[in-house]
């Protein structure tokens, strides 16, 4: 498959999300004792589920997205530059909807990658967007399809060549490919904070930016192609 992907066909993706509230005791009364139930098969006996509330952000009935960035190599005769957009913001119904129109503008052949995506970003997407309303993008409207009937590619799922034991981090795999990556103020677990604490939405959107970079740079060493220079990020 990777012999014949021609790059111009992929977007690489990757979402950031958050809790629902800031804490537990904002959820209404439902909620809270679904959270409760649902924590209750990962907590440990001495915690309590506002303890672990902030890992409600990987749930998409418990979670919202607050980003999403794409991105898109592209070659010309000067050779190759990389396009990066991002919908971003407090309103999930418009981020969702925005980056659904922009789907349903694409051509049949699209693909999108992100690493974990088939696990995470791909299924939370869809599930976000049945909660508000919107109708899937052909992209996203997987049932009934086989796997290899998908446009998706997994950046972690290659990396596994069918062993499915273990987990390889994105930050791992570039370490591994010794992709340079700019050292960033924030990691995943930090997400939520920034944004219900400080809410600087920039400073996530840029950590989400460089994800997109690194997946985009890790599918190249796939191909075994060039990394892309990172002057040749174009935001737009």
């Amino acid at each position: 498959m990777l012999n014949s992907l021609s790059f111009r066909n992929v977007f690489f993706l990757d979402i950031e999300t958050v809790s629902q509230k800031p804490d537990l005791d904002e959820l209404d009364a439902e909620f809270q004792q679904l959270w409760d139930i649902k924590s209750g098969y990962f907590r440990k006996e001495e915690q309590s589920a506002s303890d672990v509330y902030s890992r409600a952000a990987i749930y998409a009935e418990f979670g919202k997205i607050i980003c999403i960035s794409i991105g898109r190599i592209v070659e010309d005769e000067q050779g190759m530059k990389f396009r990066l957009k991002s919908f971003y913001g407090d309103d999930e119904k418009v981020i969702l909807t925005d980056f659904a129109n922009l789907l349903n503008k694409q051509k049949n052949t699209t693909i999108l990658c992100a690493h974990n995506g088939k696990e995470f970003d791909f299924p939370y997407l869809s599930r976000r967007m049945l909660i508000h309303g919107i109708e899937l993008p052909e992209i996203l409207n997987n049932a009934g399809k086989r796997p290899w009937e998908t446009n998706f590619l997994d950046t972690m799922e290659l990396w596994k060549f069918g062993d499915y034991k273990n987990y390889t981090s994105l930050r791992l795999l570039a370490a591994v490919f010794n992709i340079p990556t700019p050292k960033d103020d924030i990691d995943g677990s930090m997400v939520g904070s920034v944004y219900w604490d400080d809410h600087d939405i920039e400073r996530i959107r840029t950590y989400c930016e460089k994800d997109v970079i690194t997946v985009a740079q890790i599918l190249l060493k796939f191909k075994g192609k060039p990394l892309l220079d990172l002057d040749s990020v174009e935001r737009v």
